[in-house]
């Protein structure tokens, strides 16, 4: 019998016996019965008090002790739990353990009168829009008006539906710069009811201008209009000439605020990770797709089919400007991207080791495996993104062609050495960024020079020697070490493109600067 049920027994046993003796004195006895009646029922409540009380006592005891049993039993035979984890590690304790997590500290905002709204549409590519995107930013800081995030170009050759937030990380490219300009994903509500769609003061400013332009003209309309819509981008602010707080704002919006979303940075990752497995890799900007053939006339070793559909695509599209060009006089100058076959025979004469990886980041390349089989013959190892990858990987990238050039350009800055075929906007961006991460070997290539000694060699003029040695000569301070850039007055396109060389952001280097 358990302790409870005995203190419950004798409780009844007490009570069964004082009704008892209750009941012979109430009828043997006469004399004083209510009196002692009475008393006898005082006493029953008190010994009724006290058996109460110390069942109290005995059952809190009982609590206690399997409390106390719990620590040792408790977790390990009802959670499952291994015999070293004690009863302070169960989640029943008010003590809890919570994953550290890492405290995010964003900059202080920048307070200042607000004297306007910026709404901007860039166009063309994604580095060139890389670039204007850079520049609106310093603008909206100067004349401390409130930047939209920037509308990316849609209707252009490439006709990519990619939002901004689809490449870049939205959030952090607003509030990393929260202390220098005051970005907004859309126009306060106020303003969007005031100003119907395409009834905003829209105008592309003036390419290659200074600041004073958009203190003195721009930023009067501003005020006046209260919202002013730049419906063009490409290179409208000045490579020299500016302040070193304005170009050192180009550099942390291009280099920390554009961060590519995670969904792209985690499939870069992944290809720079598979290259590295395999060793050493050259990053190839073959730039010889359609687009870039019909739009500069670069026709050399197409076949007449092929030149008659690049004139058709090149008439097709009425913004670009040109359309009679003669490609030869142009391949001459060094205008025309390098072809597969001449690109083979340069890295050969650099010593380029024929097993090292290359990547080639570009599109489809024009002429397909015909155009490709000298470089493929001489670098057995050529790779792309498609072949590194699977097709579900790519899946959500086709299509869109900015999101997968902005995988290129994860994997151009990773590159052990870069080698751009022509000038375009990417091998600019990626040679300054690269400038940027410490003086990354990228060989700048002197194409002038490269048609000439080709066609020598080729016709036979020169040996294999002569050619491979003047090629080395010719590019010995052509790696992408520190360098002036070189400044042309009133000829901003010839001179050197800022993004390219970005040296007022850059670390002084142990070598002397050259011109």
């Amino acid at each position: 019998m358990g302790r409870g049920a005995f203190w419950t027994y004798r409780k009844c046993r007490l009570e069964w016996t004082m009704g008892s003796e209750c009941r012979q004195r109430h009828h043997g006895l006469k004399l004083g019965g209510e009196a002692k009646a009475e008393k006898l029922k005082g006493r029953s409540k008190l010994k009724l008090w006290m058996v109460r009380t110390t069942t109290t006592v005995l059952l809190w005891t009982c609590f206690l002790q399997l409390m106390a049993l719990g620590e040792t039993w408790g977790p390990r035979v009802l959670k499952g739990w291994s015999s070293c984890v004690t009863f302070s590690d169960s989640p029943l304790s008010v003590k809890q353990v919570t994953p550290s997590v890492e405290k995010i500290v964003l900059p202080p905002k920048r307070i200042y009168r607000n004297n306007g709204y910026v709404m901007v549409s860039c166009n063309g590519g994604l580095n060139q829009m890389r670039a204007a995107i850079c520049d609106m930013v310093a603008i909206a800081k100067y004349l401390n008006v409130t930047l939209i995030v920037p509308e990316l170009d849609k209707t252009s050759f490439w006709a990519d539906p990619s939002e901004f937030q689809d490449i870049f990380d939205v959030d952090h490219f607003i509030t990393s710069l929260r202390d220098e300009v005051r970005i907004l994903k859309e126009l306060p509500p106020r303003l969007k009811r005031r100003i119907k769609p395409g009834i905003a003061y829209s105008m592309p400013p003036v390419s290659w201008s200074n600041i004073s332009y958009y203190q003195n003209q721009i930023l009067p309309l501003i005020k006046k209009h209260k919202v002013v819509h730049f419906n063009r981008t490409d290179a409208r602010l000045a490579n020299n000439g500016l302040p070193s707080e304005i170009q050192k704002l180009r550099c942390r919006v291009n280099y920390a605020a554009l961060r590519f979303t995670s969904q792209i940075e985690e499939l870069g990752r992944r290809v720079i990770r598979i290259l590295r497995q395999n060793g050493l890799f050259l990053v190839l900007h073959l730039r010889y797709e359609m687009d870039m053939l019909a739009f500069s006339g670069c026709t050399h070793g197409c076949t007449i089919e092929e030149v008659e559909e690049l004139t058709r695509m090149r008439y097709a599209y009425p913004w670009w400007k040109e359309k009679v060009i003669n490609s030869e006089v142009k391949r001459k100058d060094g205008l025309c991207p390098l072809t597969p076959e001449e690109i083979a025979l340069i890295l050969k004469a650099l010593d380029i080791d024929h097993n090292i990886q290359v990547y080639i980041a570009a599109g489809e390349i024009y002429g397909g495996e015909r155009r490709m089989s000298a470089l493929s013959d001489a670098y057995p190892n050529v790779v792309r993104k498609e072949l590194l990858l699977g097709p579900s990987d790519l899946r959500y990238f086709q299509n869109h062609s900015s999101q997968m050039a902005a995988l290129d350009y994860m994997v151009s800055l990773e590159s052990d050495i870069f080698v751009p075929t022509y000038d375009g906007n990417m091998a600019k961006v990626v040679e300054g960024h690269r400038r940027y991460l410490g003086f990354k070997k990228t060989i700048i290539l002197d194409r002038k020079l490269l048609v000439e000694l080709i066609d020598k060699y080729s016709n036979g003029t020169i040996g294999w020697d002569d050619f491979s040695s003047s090629v080395k000569a010719a590019h010995a301070n052509r790696m992408g070490r520190p360098t002036r850039r070189a400044v042309i007055p009133d000829r901003p396109k010839e001179e050197d493109y800022f993004y390219a060389n970005p040296q007022e952001c850059l670390q002084q280097p142990d070598e002397p600067w050259t011109s």
